[in-house]
């Protein structure tokens, strides 16, 4: 833990997850204030709205914060330009290789963590000169790999000399010291931060993943190679249909369109894509962000019996 925590300059060592159209200068800005690491997602936005974001970030923070760049984004030749002027502090990245950028970022002072779905590329990402990677178990929510967190995460700390921290399925207290106990030295935090009252997502999908039973998280696209795992509404149903009658890619595609933003912009749950981890039936309220990650903090304490930054369970 305290690895992360001086290598990035925080209090805890808790990553808020980079989600598209969720992760804004609210909710980033409120967990580093709180003592972790808000990470602003870009997503496939433009750079100009990415720069607005990080200055937005600024204005309601002086503590480190990230970004996360979505490598198969169009605009990301300009977004890391961004980055670069703005002076970030931390670049997360997902869905690619960030090996190409990677010099740019690192001269200029800044820690890439990329995101890792197995052993080969968290090993391939620490010869490119990451600071830290963060391996992904499947349980988490968006578009995720083959393997659990609890095999991912102690196959990549033992192959890797680097900080790893770990991602997927992990909600409270006790996911974070299973954790620490696999070798992790922090953890990224997605789905339970969606009902952070600081996060800007419509009510109805805050309501929608405090409503969510254990087995409400599906996986729609394993036949297109690209999985996604979301909660189970009107699209995910028609989407299951299409793969289990062999219909087309193009299909599939075309009503996935727009769906993430249609759920965290509109609000719509039905034909919305509602992103959310498989721990998602373990959240049953909205709170602060300081709560959340103060929750966390004693939890990981009494079952590890440590002194964190002079919190008292």
């Amino acid at each position: 833990m305290e690895t992360i925590c001086k290598l990035l300059n925080i209090s805890y060592p808790i990553f808020q997850g980079g989600m598209a159209w969720v992760a804004t200068h609210s909710i980033a800005s409120a967990v580093s204030n709180a003592g972790g690491l808000g990470i602003i997602a870009a997503g496939h936005a433009p750079a100009d709205w990415v720069r607005k974001e990080i200055r937005a970030c600024k204005e309601k923070t002086n503590k480190p914060f990230g970004v996360n760049v979505m490598l198969l984004s169009p605009y990301v030749e300009e977004v890391i330009q961004v980055i670069l002027e703005e002076k970030v502090q931390v670049v997360t990245t997902g869905a690619g290789n960030p090996g190409k950028y990677m010099d740019a970022l690192k001269a200029a002072g800044i820690k890439v963590i990329p995101v890792v779905p197995s052993v080969a590329l968290a090993k391939r990402m620490e010869r490119c000169g990451a600071d830290a990677v963060i391996a992904e178990g499947c349980e988490s929510g968006g578009h995720i790999g083959e393997l659990t967190t609890m095999t991912l995460v102690p196959q990549v700390v033992d192959a890797v000399s680097i900080p790893v921290i770990a991602a997927g399925g992990i909600a409270d207290g006790r996911g974070m010291a299973a954790a620490f106990m696999l070798g992790a030295s922090g953890v990224q935090i997605g789905t339970r931060f969606l009902v952070a009252e600081e996060c800007d997502i419509p009510a109805s999908y805050k309501e929608r993943v405090i409503k969510a039973s254990d087995i409400d998280a599906v996986v729609t696209g394993r036949s297109t190679g690209h999985p996604v795992r979301c909660l189970r509404n009107q699209l995910t149903r028609s989407l299951q249909k299409i793969e289990k009658e062999g219909g087309s890619e193009e299909e599939f595609n075309k009503l996935g369109v727009g769906a993430l933003r249609r759920a965290a912009i509109e609000g719509d749950m039905q034909t919305g894509s509602v992103l959310a981890g498989q721990i998602a039936g373990m959240i049953t309220k909205e709170q602060t962000t300081e709560e959340i990650i103060q929750e966390l903090m004693l939890g990981v304490k009494e079952k590890l019996n440590l002194q964190v930054n002079g919190i008292n369970a």
